[in-house]
């Protein structure tokens, strides 16, 4: 039987249950607003079924595989054996827990769930396509909608993704074996992170970068410490070349990329994984049908407040550019309801941390001292290295660096960077610290523990001060 379309209303259409959407209509609901959600996947998006948590299991499983064979300076001799179908499932299984969970929760906070696909007929209207054959489809009307549909992977012209020879990132997160080599297309977290992951379980990697680094959004510095880690690990890298062509040869393929002056080199592999960026995800929701403007690059352009250029309409998380991170989306599903429920809410993105889960991993936030300088401060920085921290010694992960860039006039904190061991937690503090308007001397006067990772960040302070104590 095929259901008509009706007609519904609701104070809070959300479309899209990422990371951006799914905190929209929770906090939604926690205002006491009618909300309606349309996901036309999967609970959770991109970021938890096939980004960010995902790729942070395998990064875990494989740091414990590859670890066990280089502790024999620690007196521990091991040769693991790797099932990576078995890690594959380990990872699904966590999936399944926290998309499970993100339904359920949802559903609690009083949300009503819609699985299909959501495209605009007017500013206050929209028809959904519910998923699966035969389900027919619905109209709702909206006093206000969020836009949290997300993005996809870029495919570079002729290496579209078929799950087979030509990877997308959500391909090689569910192999079924480890391949015996693989070309990376693109140097950026993505690329670097599963590259990584792939080397160390016994995989040939090479990556190809268009440009002259990994990485490039961060200080050569910090980079640097990712980059020779990389290299030592057995990663081939080759910088200012575009992947031009491929073509199958026996059980593998042959990659071809070009330099600037048209030299072309040619790459055998078994896999070629694409990670070269992200796009936003809005071809699904007929744009045309309201008064919404986009980018060059097809972002939807927001306020401070999530809204979009048609007063109630909102847009969240990646389609509404970057930084594309889920913890960005976070805030902003929470901001843009709390707006629609007339709260005095907005976005501060000062205070926004990134972190990138390589080896070892990057954690910055706020201002580089380059940037601080642009934008009219005297900055001054501090630095500790992990080689002189106890704790990183003691984890064998003596590479990196913690450092934080201050106001040399007033002392308040402006940004840091981090690479080193856990660098995507020790940046909380310091994301806490500018967000508070902390000073060095606040930061410096907080007692931390010993022996830990974070007195390096302790030391960084200090020395911008003047005062290190272990460096």
């Amino acid at each position: 039987m095929v259901v008509g379309d009706i007609t519904s209303s609701t104070d809070v259409l959300v479309i899209g249950g990422g990371p951006g959407g799914y905190v929209a209509a929770i906090r939604a609901g926690q205002l006491d607003l009618d909300v309606t959600l349309v996901e036309m996947d999967a609970y959770g998006g991109s970021c938890l079924n096939r980004g960010c948590i995902p790729s942070k299991a395998m990064i875990s499983a494989s740091d414990i595989a590859h670890d066990a064979t280089q502790a024999e300076e620690m007196g521990i001799y091991a040769d693991p054996a790797v099932d990576l179908q078995g890690m594959v499932d380990w990872k699904d299984q966590l999936v399944t827990r926290l998309t499970k969970g993100v339904e359920s929760l949802t559903e609690r906070a009083g949300a009503h769930l819609i699985e299909g696909r959501a495209e605009f007929a007017s500013p206050g209207r929209a028809r959904i396509v519910a998923s699966g054959e035969g389900q027919g489809s619905e109209s709702i009307e909206f006093d206000n909608a969020i836009i949290a549909t997300g993005s996809r992977p870029i495919e570079v012209p002729g290496f579209e993704f078929d799950g087979e020879r030509i990877l997308a990132s959500e391909h090689a997160l569910s192999l079924e074996s480890v391949p015996d080599s693989m070309v990376v297309v693109g140097g950026g977290y993505i690329g670097m992170e599963l590259a990584t992951v792939y080397q160390k379980l016994g995989c040939d990697v090479t990556i190809v970068e268009m440009l002259d680094s990994p990485l490039p959004q961060y200080e050569s510095d910090v980079t640097d410490v990712v980059h020779e880690r990389a290299e030592e690990l057995g990663i081939d890298f080759h910088f200012g070349q575009r992947a031009s062509e491929w073509e199958e040869d026996g059980d593998g393929l042959v990659v071809r990329t070009e330099d600037e002056d048209g030299n072309l080199t040619a790459f055998d592999a078994e896999k070629c994984l694409v990670a070269v960026g992200r796009q936003p995800v809005t071809d699904t929701l007929n744009l045309d049908a309201i008064d919404v403007e986009t980018d060059d690059n097809g972002f939807i352009v927001t306020d401070g407040q999530a809204r979009t250029t048609e007063e109630t309409i909102f847009a969240v998380g990646d389609v509404a550019g970057e930084p594309m991170l889920a913890h960005k989306a976070f805030k902003e599903g929470e901001v843009a309801a709390e707006v629609v429920a007339g709260e005095p809410s907005a976005l501060d993105h000062q205070a926004v941390p990134a972190a990138v889960f390589t080896d070892p991993e990057i954690g910055t936030v706020g201002m580089t001292e380059a940037e601080a300088e642009e934008a009219g401060f005297d900055p001054i920085t501090g630095q500790m290295p992990m080689r002189a921290s106890g704790r990183a010694l003691s984890l064998d992960e003596k590479e990196g660096f913690a450092r934080v860039v201050a106001d040399g006039e007033s002392g308040f904190l402006l940004g840091a960077q981090i690479v080193g061991p856990e660098a995507s937690e020790l940046v909380a503090e310091l994301t806490l610290a500018i967000e508070m308007g902390a000073t060095l001397e606040d930061v410096a006067q907080t007692v931390h523990v010993h022996p830990t990772l974070s007195e390096a960040v302790h030391e960084a302070i200090k020395g911008a001060k003047g005062e290190s104590i272990h460096y």
